[in-house]
């Protein structure tokens, strides 16, 4: 009658309870719920396919029966007869089980960009999660528990909203207000508060909260989805900004190109300044256009300026102006920061910029302020200072070609733009979107590439990039037939031709060493090419593939999904 009276109890608060005794066998049970039928006398190992060897006390271990997944607790109650308890949870049933529901919307709330706070009767925080805490600056582990005035530092309870809310029982829309102050910054948040209310009696209050640079994202992506849905062909349109390109004229298909540019509308809506890497014909001018068109000060001119075409006598005066008298011939000249007003300034190669001109261009930077050579005033700097490097930032300082703290001056934000021969799929995009380019060009019918050129161009390096695949693609178009079978070696430029037979030679020599390892040997550049080929070569058979490949099937299982492979029916 105990047992009984103890299953009884224990179950008014889970889902199901089985009480053993010392021999592991049902002493009682209470089952009926999660639809477990047991005996009692009878080992537990006959009704449950699994059982730990050992019942340790408060541990937890989990079984599936009838497809439903159960969390099993052990209770080991502290009597002689060592009797078992089984706290049982269905974890699978998310409706009726209060405790694992209340688990996941408690997950939900923490995952949630948004901030989460609520208060009870009393104003004692009792939720305060992650965005909220990241909003606001405050440590959730000292907010929660605390009266709301105490954690906010209120001199009189009657500021606070929550208590208003809850004596009302009307909720607050629209507010904008910092409630903390961090190191003498204060953060403002946009919220409403809401009561939460039981048989028509308030129990509790909460806010929801949005981030005032999210707004502000939010607010600069709305704009910019108009404009691109009002916006006739923007190549019609007599730019008189000094630019000629938008994010609309990046073109490639890689997720990792993709990413690049929402990274940079970011950056451009926060106007801030931004250093570009990028090896030579990547787009670094390119992007800086698109920042400076995405932008909200895309109405004012977009400056640009080579600083390794320019000797640095002239780059000096030209960067920051001149006034008559200062050198011999010196005239009175607008200089380049004062010329680009409040729009952007592209110093394009800063990487080549001398030394001597470092440290000036920094103290600008810093200040915010230039000076005219040979004058005493100064003149406020409100323009964007957008910086490229063709070569990495990190390698310059090393050398001393670069000054560290001029580094930190114009990297407030960086974009590093990844080599074509590091974005496969954006070589493939590109081949044929200059072939269709060209051929409308020169009014064209051209035959496709021979298998073993396409292969050979989606190996090939790639040193010049996108600039130099363009060039190479309207060279073949030029030199190809329209009575030509296919496009072979001989129409490809005469360097590129070299370069390939000599990566082929080089291929060669290795082949042995790499023929049990074949998808090692490729280029990293053409490893979703080829394992797709391969994939479509076995009919998507993983044992036959990865045999092939000379890899796992667990590592073909993780490149399929890396490159979010799907098999298609033709």
């Amino acid at each position: 009658m105990i047992g009984t009276a103890i299953c009884s109890l224990i179950r008014s608060f889970t889902d199901g309870v089985i009480m053993l005794n010392s021999n592991l066998k049902v002493h009682c049970y209470e089952t009926e719920k999660i639809g477990i039928k047991v005996i009692n006398g009878k080992h537990i190992a006959e009704f449950f396919p699994s059982v730990p060897d050992e019942f340790l006390d408060n541990k937890t271990f989990t079984l599936t029966i009838n497809q439903r997944k159960l969390f099993v607790t052990v209770k080991i109650l502290p009597a002689d007869d060592n009797y078992i308890i089984l706290c049982i949870e269905d974890v699978s049933d998310l409706i009726n089980n209060s405790k694992m529901r209340l688990y996941c919307l408690e997950k939900i709330i923490e995952s949630l960009d948004e901030g989460v706070m609520m208060s009870n009767e009393d104003g004692v925080i009792s939720l305060y999660n992650l965005a909220q805490e990241k909003m606001e600056g405050l440590n959730r582990q000292a907010i929660i528990g605390k009266h709301l005035w105490d954690a906010y530092n209120y001199d009189n309870h009657q500021k606070s909203e929550h208590r208003h809310t809850f004596k009302t029982g009307k909720p607050i829309f629209s507010r904008y207000k910092a409630h903390s102050t961090i190191n003498g910054v204060p953060k403002y948040v946009n919220y409403n508060t809401y009561p939460i209310q039981k048989d028509n009696e308030t129990i509790a209050v909460f806010s929801l909260s949005t981030n005032e640079s999210r707004l502000k994202d939010m607010l600069y992506q709305t704009i910019e989805q108009k404009r691109k849905i009002t916006e006739v062909n923007h190549k019609d349109i007599d730019r008189k900004n000094g630019t000629n390109f938008t994010f609309e004229d990046i073109k490639g298909q890689s997720l990792v190109l993709q990413n690049l540019i929402k990274e940079a509308q970011n950056i451009a809506i926060h106007n801030t300044d931004v250093l570009i890497v990028g090896e030579t014909g990547t787009g670094k001018e390119l992007f800086a256009q698109s920042i400076h068109n995405h932008s909200p000060n895309a109405k004012s001119p977009f400056i640009a300026i080579n600083c390794a075409a320019i000797p640095e006598t002239l780059l000096e005066s030209t960067l920051f102006g001149t006034v008559k008298g200062a050198f011999t011939g010196a005239t009175n000249q607008v200089g380049l920061f004062e010329h680009a007003k409040d729009g952007t300034l592209f110093l394009d190669e800063i990487n080549s910029m001398p030394i001597t001109l470092q440290s000036k261009l920094m103290r600008v930077l810093q200040e915010r302020l230039v000076r005219r050579v040979g004058s005493n005033e100064v003149t406020s700097v409100t323009c964007r200072v957008i910086s490229a490097s063709n070569e990495d930032p990190e390698k310059l300082i090393s050398e001393g070609k670069m000054r560290v703290d001029l580094f930190y001056r114009i990297a407030r934000t960086s974009l590093f733009i990844p080599p074509l021969r590091e974005r496969a799929e954006d070589i493939h995009f590109f081949i044929d979107y200059f072939i269709n380019k060209f051929k409308n060009k020169f009014n064209k019918s051209t035959p496709h590439f021979s298998k073993h050129i396409l292969k050979s161009l989606l190996q090939y390096h790639w040193p010049g990039n996108t600039r130099e695949l363009e060039h190479s693609i309207e060279n073949v178009i030029i030199r190809v037939s329209e009575n030509d079978e296919a496009i072979e070696l001989e129409h490809l430029p005469s360097y590129i031709r070299r370069k390939l037979y000599s990566d082929t030679k080089d291929a060669d020599r290795n082949n042995k060493k790499n023929e049990k390892q074949p998808l090692k040997s490729m280029f990293s550049n053409s490893q979703e090419h080829f394992i797709l080929k391969t994939l479509e070569q076995t009919d998507w058979n993983i044992s036959k593939a990865a045999r092939k490949l000379g890899i796992t099937r667990q590592s073909l299982q993780y490149h399929i999904k890396k490159y979010g492979m799907v098999k298609t029916n033709n």
